[in-house]
């Protein structure tokens, strides 16, 4: 037990850089390292070198956690088969002294019937009335052993095993599952195979050639904010509305998707992480035929959803087009330019520059979406030789320099960032969970408890009686036990402590 709560420091300890230092593939902020990484150019090499950026899938961490599981096994199980020989063991036998127990009461008294076996012995009466008070009960000769409280043992039992079983499930989860990325704006559709993801985490043994079949559409997202007080701004309401398919059933069904509520397709489960905007645009080549035509997602970079993004045409004629800028869902305009004044689209506003050429995406090399090569491209210009750009309101135009083409705004629609994870390890640490729960509950709730009972008689017709008890937590022991018994020996009103030795503790 000692290795094991040395090495669950170890543990603790080893998760603080990953609470401290962001961590890659986190849906709430999938850039955090890359700007991290941008403040802290010298420091961050050798935390990268280390792990500290993906501590939890670190050989370090996986090494002390390893340790920890077998510590665990070797002491949890061997402590198991312990208290289930407790559990399962009978009553032990009374001391010797039973006037160093708790509750100690004693008396002489003739013999029942004065011997007749007609009559219930002491030994009959404090079995009786001890069974029906729920306690096993063992007489052995002039002795009665009870013993009640056995449900604690259990409850250490099954609190010890939750343990076991709660680093198990976690194990299953960390080899077994997997993690991922989305975003989809209004109208687009993500079918479940790896190559849609724009970000996907497997696990070691992660089956990635057969995921969970299934397809999902965003039908229309919606958005509230406050518009008045102090918290002028502030989120108050998200909801995806959601079409989807299985592959068990292609009959399309619909959900609402919101924070802490995701769309559950055989555990695996798509969850609603973050918002934005994606405005529709309509490019047009040097021909006038439609190069593109879609939203486009543009990344929020302030709490009023101020987003940046590109737009890439590159089915353009004669030269592909390209496009860079920011997008202002309500565009005001203050001393340093543009900004937007309210996170919903009240005004919208697109700001962009044009560039033409080679957009770079027919060498092979992995691009992002949200970037735009300019190596093979050059800045469209104005007569005057600076460089073209425009705002542009809903329903507006803009037409490029020289006739190379043009880009309309058609309308703003939104997009919603979605994180899907398969955990096979949930349920059984949600198990573990309640097992923790009940377990150590019943070991802190119920008291185990002994009570004995000796009967000596002498060469005559009396007897001495005793009655005793023990606790075995820390409370002290309730004494309406062993007033159970004398009562039922000895009939009448319990004796006082002036005449008797009976020490009983009442709650």
């Amino acid at each position: 037990m000692r290795t094991a709560v040395i090495l669950l420091t170890f543990l603790a300890v080893a998760a603080i850089p990953g609470s401290l230092l962001p961590q890659r593939n986190v849906a709430s902020d999938p850039a955090a390292v890359t700007k991290f990484a941008r403040d802290n150019p010298d420091l961050y090499p050798w935390l990268d070198r280390l792990g500290m950026f993906e501590v939890y899938a670190s050989p370090w961490f996986a090494a002390v956690y390893l340790l920890l599981l077998v510590s665990m096994t070797g002491c949890v199980l061997p402590r198991c088969a312990r208290l289930w020989r407790s559990v399962r063991s009978a009553p032990v036998a009374a001391p010797t002294n039973l006037a160093r127990m708790e509750c100690h009461s004693r008396w002489s008294d003739t013999v029942p019937g004065g011997g007749s076996s007609t009559e219930e012995s002491p030994v009959d009466v404090a079995q009786r009335v001890l069974r029906r008070r729920g306690f096993r009960v063992e007489a052995r000769g002039n002795e009665v052993r009870a013993e009640k409280g056995y449900v604690r043992e259990l409850g250490n039992l099954v609190f010890h095993l939750s343990l076991l079983v709660l680093l198990v499930g976690v194990a299953a989860g960390r080899l077994f599952g997997f993690e991922g990325r989305i975003a989809l704006a209004e109208g687009s559709t993500f079918t479940n195979v790896r190559s849609e993801y724009d970000a996907f985490t497997p696990s070691v043994w992660t089956d990635t050639e057969n995921l969970e079949p299934f397809s999902i559409t965003l039908e229309d997202f919606e958005a509230k904010f406050e518009t008045s007080g102090a918290k002028i701004g502030e989120p108050r309401y998200f909801n995806a509305a959601l079409s989807y398919r299985t592959g068990t059933n292609p009959e399309v069904r619909r959900q609402e998707v919101r924070p802490n509520h995701p769309l559950d397709i055989n555990e695996t489960k798509a969850f609603l992480t973050g918002h934005g905007y994606a405005p529709v645009v309509t490019v047009r080549d040097a021909r006038g035929d439609v190069a593109f035509s879609g939203p486009v997602i543009f990344l929020p970079n302030d709490s009023s959803y101020a987003s940046d993004g590109v737009i890439k045409a590159p089915d353009a004629v004669p030269q592909q087009l390209g496009f860079e800028g920011f997008f202002l869902p309500t565009a005001d305009i203050g001393e340093q330019g543009p900004y937007s004044a309210f996170p919903d689209a009240f005004n919208p506003q697109l700001f962009l520059t044009a560039f033409t050429g080679d957009l770079g995406m027919d060498a092979g090399s992995p691009q992002s979406v949200f970037t735009l090569d300019k190596s093979g491209m050059e800045q469209a210009m104005q007569r005057d030789g600076q460089p073209f750009s425009r705002a542009l309101r809903v329903g507006e135009t803009m037409s490029l320099p020289g006739g190379a083409g043009s880009l309309t705004f058609d309308k703003v629609a939104r997009f919603a960032n979605f994180q899907i994870a398969y955990d096979p390890g949930k349920e059984i640490s949600l198990a573990a969970g309640l097992m923790l729960l009940v377990g150590l509950t019943t070991s802190l709730a119920i008291r185990r408890r002994r009570v004995w009972v000796r009967v000596t008689q002498d060469s005559g017709s009396r007897c001495t009686v005793e009655v005793a008890g023990q606790s075995l937590t820390r409370w002290p022991l309730d004494a309406r036990d062993t007033d159970a018994v004398v009562a039922a020996l000895r009939p009448g009103p319990l004796p006082r402590p002036a005449d008797s030795t009976h020490e009983g503790h009442r709650r």
